[in-house]
C-alpha cells in the first residue's frame, strides 16, 4: 500500500505568520480590555466590579495565549523521495579532529 504523500496544507505555519496571529490575538484582547475600563465608567453600582473583572484578568489570559507558538509543536515532515545520506554524514565535524 502506497504512503500518503506530503501536501502543502499539512505545513505549519511560518514563524512569521505565527507571531503576526499571535500579535493580532494580544491586541483584540487588549481593546476589550479598554472597551472594559471605558465601561467601567459608564455603570452604576455594583455592576461596575463585572467590567473591572475583565479589565484585571483579561491581560492574564492575553500574555498566556499570545505566549502559545504553533510552530514547534509540528512534527518534521518525511520527504518520499529523499536520498538516504551519503557517506559524508558519518564523518566528525570538521573542527573535532580525530585524535
Amino acid at each position: 500500500m502506497r504512503a500518503r504523500s506530503a501536501s502543502i496544507t499539512d505545513l505549519p505555519l511560518s514563524p512569521d505568520e505565527d507571531r503576526q496571529r499571535r500579535f493580532r490575538l494580544y491586541l483584540y484582547l487588549m481593546l476589550v480590555r479598554v472597551a472594559c475600563l471605558v465601561i467601567f465608567f459608564f455603570v452604576p453600582d455594583w455592576w461596575k466590579l463585572i467590567p473591572a473583572f475583565f479589565a484585571v484578568f483579561i491581560p492574564y489570559f492575553a500574555v498566556v495565549v499570545a505566549n502559545v507558538s504553533t510552530h514547534g509543536d509540528v512534527d518534521p515532515l518525511e520527504s518520499p523521495n529523499a536520498l538516504p545520506p551519503g557517506p559524508s554524514s558519518d564523518l566528525p565535524p570538521a573542527d573535532e579532529a580525530p585524535r
